[in-house]
């Protein structure tokens, strides 16, 4: 399904080919999950001494692999993850449970280790019960042939309703001494910011504790998968995690115990980078989006003002229809921000769309020239800009337009 739709027009021209990342080796398989002779499991090894952090789902409904992993988290190292796409073991109820139970003790048989270093992620269809005897010798012969590249093979794994694999790559110093990091991602819909809005896995050599793992992970989200939406409905089984494998160590790279270390000054910003471009093209790969859509918003009362106002706008199926028609309809905008529920004055709030001002000072701009508009609507990116005029408060928040196609994918999702 996921593969035979056009790829997105808004993909990445380029798809990096990462080295690997010291102490990860990966393979795929066709379990049969749901689609006959396609790729569906993803085994990814780590060598011990592997740290994890993660974020999940607020979901009230959460699936089955997000309670596994977040009771496993607190031990806080890891030798393995299984990512299965095509059924999301979400309300499924005690089958779900046995289920990744059962997955967890096949993967730790395979790769001799303990259950609970077994981390596990599952995307597809709610409500089906999966059927994990079907790992059952897969991944024991999935685990003999683990290897370190290429990085392309688990990003399509674990595609559903994507068009594009996903991955992003970066390296830092720490200590003086290089360390990697490496990203895959999926998701296209289903997608609002509350605790990673898909699945999506990094990987370091880098040697950092678990709780500090864990912190530069919490702060890295907010910014980035937290402030992507594409279609305002967050997923059961929203999974974003951090494995540092620490063998970096060995080429002298120090150990970090605390995320306020200042050794870890350039690895921050190098995996915040990591994750604004796995977000990215996530919102760049929304179901049947033509145009990814980044919205400015300044001048509010506080950040938090700001990214509310920001996703007011961006989960609006009137703004984004009008996107999609390539309609810069203004007046769609200042709905959008009204119903946001946050401060905001009709008199000081200015509209633009990339560069051009379209509204201001509570009425259309005097310069205001609809030919000029109109042909800035036909970019494959498009910038919204909004002045609340009231205060310091900003943000940015992407999303993507809202085409028919939209529709057809979800109504024939089950099909």
């Amino acid at each position: 399904m996921a593969h035979d739709a056009p790829v997105s027009p808004l993909a990445p021209q380029h798809t990096p080919e990462p080295g690997p990342v010291e102490g990860v080796r990966f393979a795929t398989a066709a379990a049969g999950i749901r689609y006959k002779g396609r790729t569906d499991v993803l085994l990814l090894a780590m060598d011990a001494g592997t740290t994890v952090a993660g974020v999940f789902t607020r979901s009230k409904c959460p699936s089955a692999p997000v309670e596994w992993c977040r009771d496993n988290l607190a031990s806080g190292t890891a030798r393995a993850l299984v990512v299965n796409s095509g059924n999301a073991n979400a309300f499924t109820g005690l089958k779900g449970r046995e289920s990744t139970r059962l997955t967890a003790e096949i993967a730790a048989k395979a790769l001799g280790c303990a259950q609970n270093e077994i981390f596990l992620a599952s995307t597809g269809v709610i409500g089906e019960p999966l059927d994990a005897t079907k790992f059952d010798g897969v991944l024991a012969e999935t685990a003999a042939r683990l290897a370190p590249v290429p990085w392309i093979e688990p990003a399509r794994a674990i595609m559903t309703t994507d068009t594009f694999p996903k991955v992003a790559t970066a390296t830092a110093e720490i200590g003086g001494v290089a360390v990697t990091i490496t990203g895959i991602a999926k998701g296209a819909g289903m997608i609002a910011p509350d605790m990673a809005t898909m699945l999506s896995f990094v990987f370091t050599d880098a040697p950092i504790a678990a709780p500090a793992l864990q912190a530069l992970l919490s702060d890295g989200v907010v910014d980035t998968f937290n402030a992507i939406t594409i279609d305002g409905d967050t997923s059961t089984s929203d999974t974003l995690m951090l494995f540092a494998t620490g063998a970096a160590a060995k080429r002298g790279a120090p150990a970090i115990a605390s995320a306020a270390d200042p050794r870890l000054a350039a690895f921050r910003i190098a995996l915040d980078e990591v994750l604004v471009n796995l977000a990215e093209q996530v919102a760049r790969d929304g179901e049947g989006a033509r145009k990814l859509v980044r919205i400015h918003v300044t001048g509010a009362v506080s950040k938090q003002s700001a990214r509310r106002i920001g996703m007011s706008i961006a989960n609006s199926p009137l703004v984004k229809t009008a996107v999609a028609g390539e309609d810069a309809n203004w007046g769609r905008i200042v709905m959008a921000v009204g119903k946001a529920g946050e401060p905001a004055d009709r008199d000081l709030l200015a509209i633009r769309f990339g560069d051009i001002t379209v509204a201001k000072e509570g009425m259309r701009d005097p310069s205001y020239d609809e030919a000029e508009v109109s042909a800035y609507m036909k970019n494959d990116v498009i910038d919204i800009g909004v002045d609340l005029g009231l205060g310091h408060g900003a943000d940015r928040v992407m999303t993507c337009d809202l085409t028919k196609d939209y529709v057809a994918i979800n109504g024939d999702y089950r099909s």
